[in-house]
Order: C-alpha cells, then sequence, then structure tokens
C-alpha cells in the first residue's frame, strides 16, 4: 500500500519535470540536426559526388582512421596491462602523463608533430627523417589524440576483473595462450567493442589534426572545415551533405554500443586480487610505460619550447615576445571568454546530467526511457556536425553571436559522458532510499541534498572536470558560432596557425589552455581530498560514539 502510494505521488511529481528535460534535450541536439538535415537538396549531393577531392577525403577517412583506431586501442591495451595488471611502480604518475594529451586540443597535437617532424623539425633536421606531412602525419597526431580516452576505458574494464579465475587456470596448468583467448577475450569482448567503435568514431570525425598536418592528404572532417570556412552568405549545402557522412560511424558506434550494453553485465564477478608477476616483467613493463610517456609527452615539449623562442627554427633565443604578442591580439580578452563559456557548461552541464540521470535511473517510467535515449544520443553528434547545426538553426535568432550559444552547444556535445557517469552512480544505490524517505516525511529534494549528493560527490567533481576541461579546448562545435568578440581562446590556434610566425602564438595559446585545465584538475583534486578526509573523520566519529 505504501509503495502504490509512493508512486503515485512520485508519478505526479515527475511527470512535468520529465517532460521539461524531454523538451531541452530535445532543444539541445534534436531540433538543430532536423533542421539542418532538412535543407539538403539533391544538387548539394551531386556537387559533393562530382568533386575531385571527394573519392580520396572519403577513402583517407575510412583507411586512416581505421589503422590509427587499430594503434590506439592496441596501445591502450598494452599500457593498461601495464599499469593494471602488472602493477607497475609509479602508476599513478603514469595515469597522469599518459592521460596528459586529453587536457589540449586535437590541433596542439598537430603543431607538436610539426615542430618535431615537418619539413623543419627538430628530430628532422638532427636525424634526417622525412617529414610527416600527409597520411603518416594524420595518423601519428589521431594516435596521440585519441589513445589516452582507449587507455582510460580499458584500463577502468581491467581494474574490475577478478583475477582468481586466471590463479585457478595457473593450478591446472591452463597456458597463457589459452588464457587469454578462453578468459581474457570473452571478458573484454563488450568493452572491446564500445573502446574501438568510440575511438573510431573520435578520429574520423576530428579536423584538427588533418587541417595542420595532414598537406594535401584530405579526410571528411578536413574537407567540410574547408567547404564551411569558403562558404559565402551562409550557404552550407555541400557542408552539410559531409556532416550526413560523417554522422554515420557516429550513429552506427552509438547503436552498437547501446546494443552491446543492453546484453548484460559480465559473467565474471567484480573482485581483484592481488597481482604477483617476476620482477623482469614488471621492469618490462616500466620501460614501456616509460617510452611512451616520453613519446606522449614529446609534442607538448616542443611547443612549449616553440612558445619561447624568437622564431623557430632559425632563431631559437630565449623570449616572452610570443606571450607579449598574444596578449596584444585579445589573447587574454579570449581567455575571459574561454574560461566563462567554460564554467558555465561545466555548472549548467553537471545540473543538466545529474537531474537527468536521476529522472531515468531513480524515477523509471516509458518517458524515463525516452529521455534516456535522448541523452545517448548526444554521443552520435560530432562536434562539428553540431556547430553546424547550431549556426544554420540559430542564426536568426538573438542569441546567435553570443556566449551562450556556445555553452549550449558545449553542453549538448559533451552531456553524454557525464550523464552516464551519474546514471552509473545512481544505479548502484539502494533503491528503496526514496520510499523509506517518504515514510519519515522526508521529501524528495531534502533527499537529493542531504543523501544523494554527498554520496556522489566524487562523480560530480569528475563530471565538472570532464565538461571544463572539454569546453576549455573544444575547436569544431564552437568554430562556427563565435564573433570576434566572443570568441574562445582555442580558437586562436586555427587563427594563428596559417600566418607568419603564428606557430609560436599557436603554440603560447596551446600551452595556456593545459596550465588553464591542469589548475582545474589540481583544485578539484584538493576538493576531493577534502570531501574524503571530513567523510573519514566522520566515520571514525561515528564509529567511536557508537562504541561508547
Amino acid at each position: 500500500m505504501l509503495k502504490a502510494k509512493f508512486s503515485k505521488r512520485s508519478a505526479t511529481f515527475s511527470t512535468p519535470v520529465k517532460i521539461a528535460v524531454a523538451l531541452i534535450l530535445a532543444i539541445l541536439v534534436v531540433l538543430p540536426i532536423i533542421r539542418m538535415f532538412a535543407g539538403i537538396r539533391l544538387s548539394d549531393f551531386q556537387a559533393v559526388f562530382a568533386s575531385p577531392l571527394f573519392g580520396d577525403a572519403l577513402k583517407n577517412s575510412v583507411v586512416l582512421s581505421l589503422l590509427a583506431t587499430v594503434i590506439s586501442v592496441l596501445l591502450a591495451y598494452v599500457l593498461a596491462l601495464c599499469t593494471v595488471r602488472a602493477n607497475v611502480p609509479g602508476k599513478r604518475i603514469f595515469g597522469v602523463l599518459l592521460t596528459l594529451p586529453m587536457l589540449i586540443p586535437s590541433i596542439s597535437h598537430g603543431i607538436g608533430l610539426t615542430t618535431l617532424l615537418g619539413n623543419n623539425g627538430l628530430l628532422t633536421q638532427l636525424f634526417g627523417t622525412p617529414s610527416i606531412y600527409g597520411p603518416a602525419g594524420i595518423v601519428a597526431g589521431s594516435v596521440m589524440y585519441a589513445f589516452p580516452v582507449a587507455y582510460i576505458m580499458l584500463a577502468d574494464v581491467l581494474t574490475y576483473e577478478d583475477m582468481s579465475v586466471y590463479e585457478a587456470a595457473e593450478v591446472l596448468g591452463v597456458s597463457k595462450i589459452r588464457q587469454f583467448f578462453s578468459l581474457s577475450l570473452p571478458y573484454l569482448k563488450k568493452p572491446l567493442i564500445a573502446t574501438l567503435f568510440s575511438t573510431f568514431s573520435l578520429i574520423v570525425t576530428d579536423y584538427g589534426v588533418p587541417v595542420l598536418i595532414g598537406g594535401q592528404t584530405y579526410t571528411l572532417s578536413s574537407l567540410m572545415y574547408t567547404e564551411i570556412a569558403a562558404a559565402t552568405g551562409g550557404s552550407f549545402g555541400k557542408s552539410t551533405v559531409y556532416a550526413l557522412f560523417l554522422l554515420i560511424p557516429a550513429v552506427v558506434a552509438f547503436i552498437t554500443d547501446a546494443l552491446n550494453k543492453e546484453k548484460g553485465s559480465s559473467a565474471f564477478v567484480k573482485r581483484t586480487a592481488a597481482s604477483a608477476h617476476s620482477p623482469r616483467l614488471r621492469a618490462i613493463a616500466f620501460a614501456i610505460c616509460l617510452a611512451v610517456s616520453f613519446v606522449a609527452l614529446l609534442p607538448i615539449l616542443s611547443f612549449a619550447i616553440q612558445a619561447f623562442v624568437v622564431s623557430y627554427p632559425r632563431d631559437m633565443t630565449f623570449t616572452t615576445d610570443q606571450i607579449q604578442h598574444m596578449i596584444q591580439q585579445r589573447g587574454l580578452e579570449y581567455l575571459a571568454n574561454s574560461l566563462v563559456i567554460a564554467l558555465a557548461t561545466a555548472l549548467l552541464g553537471t545540473a543538466l546530467s545529474y537531474v537527468t540521470a536521476y529522472l531515468t535511473a531513480r524515477m523509471r517510467s516509458s518517458l524515463s526511457r525516452l529521455i534516456h535515449l535522448l541523452a545517448l544520443t548526444f554521443m552520435a553528434i560530432p562536434g562539428l556536425v553540431l556547430g553546424l547545426s547550431y549556426a544554420m538553426t540559430f542564426k536568426e535568432t538573438f542569441i546567435y553571436g553570443t556566449v551562450a550559444i556556445m555553452i549550449m552547444a558545449n553542453v549538448a556535445h559533451f552531456l553524454s559522458s557525464p550523464y552516464l557517469m551519474m546514471y552509473n552512480s545512481f544505479g548502484k544505490m539502494n533503491r528503496n532510499l526514496e520510499a523509506v524517505g517518504e515514510t519519515l516525511g522526508i521529501g524528495r529534494l531534502r533527499m537529493i541534498k542531504d543523501v544523494f549528493i554527498p554520496q556522489n560527490i566524487s562523480t560530480i567533481l569528475e563530471m565538472f572536470s570532464y565538461l571544463f576541461v572539454n569546453a576549455m579546448m573544444t575547436i569544431s562545435a564552437v568554430s562556427f558560432l563565435a564573433t570576434t568578440t566572443t570568441r574562445p581562446i582555442s580558437l586562436m590556434i586555427s587563427q594563428f596557425k596559417d600566418s607568419v610566425g603564428g606557430m609560436e602564438l599557436a603554440a603560447v595559446v596551446s600551452l595556456m589552455i593545459l596550465i588553464t585545465n591542469l589548475a582545474l584538475k589540481g583544485i578539484l583534486g584538493l576538493i576531493r581530498l577534502t570531501v574524503t578526509t571530513r567523510k573519514k573523520h566522520s566515520m571514525k566519529h561515528r564509529k567511536e560514539i557508537s562504541t561508547t
């Protein structure tokens, strides 16, 4: 009887809120995408197919993205084995170093590779290596940009694998190869498919690396970017066709991932066992982590050097003139814009993700399932496509050309991941908490304030960090929405890259974005440590009281 009354009150309370959230999600993504594709004409398809660059760009996008995806995932898997299974010394430090490339735009990796292996690159001059411009540069830059994401996904999966089955296999004399095919692969099948599709989607839709280091090798994303940059009078017909092609792999990845997750959790028990490996194996794992960390940091170190020289590579004299020049080019104003956009994106995105996840995970209904599907749909929209759809949909409205539209685009672009973080967190909590609260006369809002938020604080901080960092460094989602007044600092990289002496200035901007994101990570780390310490003291105090 009590459960029935609670369910009735819950439905009365939740339905208007769910409708409001569904409308917000639809306005953020569904409406712009429908508006964009509704304007496609047959002549646009004919113009694209008649282009001499389209066929090569399509082939390059598929082949190079597949190659970069395979390399990224294999590298990520080896590194995950080294840090999780082999338990290498300093694995937390390696965890930071290996994910550091995620804190800068993809185009910054292109700058670093150009500095190292371009026509006048440091390594090119020292060792006489061939220039990296072209397909090799696109693959190398894409791997630099994407492998940290794949590493995080696979390391998290391996962390929760039950090692006792491997111990039993050792006792039974099962060979390592058979263990891999009989135990490891079945456990990794679902997350590995998700990682492959996610990595491929990330690479194929990125235009930062191909534009900077691709040379005369075009991909669909770089071709779309070039087409939009050359468009006049708001005519985006051909660009919309390119957007349609770019959307296909993302949608396939989304559908595959969604179907994959619906099949249930792994049959393995999530209980870890202490890893025991020979000193020789741990030494090899340590050497691999050290080597990959060094290579991953090289592009960052190279553009950091480039930011403080007079003119690379002609005059390597140390100078701070590039910083002063960047400030004169309104760099601090654009940095302030970025901070406002990133903070607003993080605050609004975290709040929307939290509310949406609560409605779908704790107040389930048919409407909840629709909201869940809408929230996951955001993951299937590449930033470049989303930015174009916003430009076409809102160009006649009062928000076009304002900071508000870029905040909207960023929230739409990055919402799915923090939503899933909180959705999974809510799913692990007792299903009867609200019913118990209702019995005690405690409303939902107070339950959220006093029970759920304190329990979810670590996840909330992670959501905030994810949204802030990505909003600081994104280029694709805001490229077509910014004006000279509202421009975020990340777009200065695209502005400077083709100008005389611009690479040094672009390096300064990349360095500023990296420092800002590191500072935010440090602040949130201190907050998380403080919260954890208070929880421990509180639990200890309660234990002492109960003992007394």
